[in-house]
């Protein structure tokens, strides 16, 4: 039986990868039906472009699998509370779950409210936040 922390392990082993990249590590996946439709993690360093964000190439990723713009079917895995970018792209894309490691006091979407996201979105966070928040404090002190 796939569990919240199951998933949430994959999203965390593609934060990981965005760390071995210089990448901020914030990883993401998206699950229907108990299957990973799309992993992804932050691409901005490697693509030039302040757009891509672990979840926006999960949302682009999930809907070229599934062969819609839609996503209410499915639950998005993410290491870091998404921001206001990533909570817009989320809401047109109508998603059914969003579940959350670490939050992000700064630029998370919570700072500026839940309607952000689609209305019918459930939302669980802190799903391996110790984890996620540890590896997002160690990448910044490595840069400090």
């Amino acid at each position: 039986m796939f569990t919240e922390e199951y998933f949430m392990k994959q999203a965390y082993k593609e934060a990981e990868k965005a760390f071995e990249e210089g990448e901020v590590p914030v990883g993401a996946i998206i699950v229907s039906d108990n299957q990973i439709i799309a992993k992804a993690h932050n691409q901005t360093e490697l693509l030039n472009d302040v757009t891509a964000h672990a979840e926006i190439v999960a949302i682009t990723a999930a809907s070229e699998y599934l062969g819609t713009k839609y996503l209410s079917e499915c639950t998005m895995y993410v290491t870091l509370e998404p921001c206001i970018m990533c909570a817009g792209a989320l809401y047109w894309a109508q998603l059914g779950k969003l579940v959350f490691g670490a939050s992000d006091e700064k630029r998370g979407f919570f700072r500026y409210g839940r309607e952000l996201l689609h209305p019918k979105t459930t939302v669980l966070q802190g799903a391996l936040e110790t984890e996620c928040s540890a590896l997002l404090k160690s990448f910044f002190a490595a840069r400090r």
